[in-house]
């Protein structure tokens, strides 16, 4: 006799489960060590990617509708980072 059932699971792949026992239905993230965050130093890290952009504002091109968009990229990038600080400072549980 098997310890194992094999169950359909509505949108996903047949499943092997013990018998007497139901299917997960739904996995959340933080089972598997994910947990959203990057941490302390994934947002200090951020602002390579700040600085690098701005970087681009020193080159031999004369238009300056590229300086517009790279300005309006970098700032958004800082506003970002701007928001995720505030959201974590008022946050309930802040990390």
């Amino acid at each position: 006799m098997s310890d194992t059932q094999r169950v359909n699971q509505p949108g996903r792949e047949e499943g092997l489960v013990r018998v007497g026992e139901h299917p997960v239905e739904h996995e959340r993230p933080e089972e598997w060590g994910w947990h959203g965050e990057m941490g302390k130093w994934g947002r200090r890290l951020a602002i390579i990617p700040i600085l690098f952009t701005a970087a681009y504002l020193v080159g031999n091109h004369e238009g300056r509708m590229e300086d517009i968009w790279l300005i309006g990229t970098v700032a958004l990038m800082i506003l970002i980072l701007v928001w995720d600080r505030f959201r974590r400072k008022n946050a309930w549980r802040s990390h």
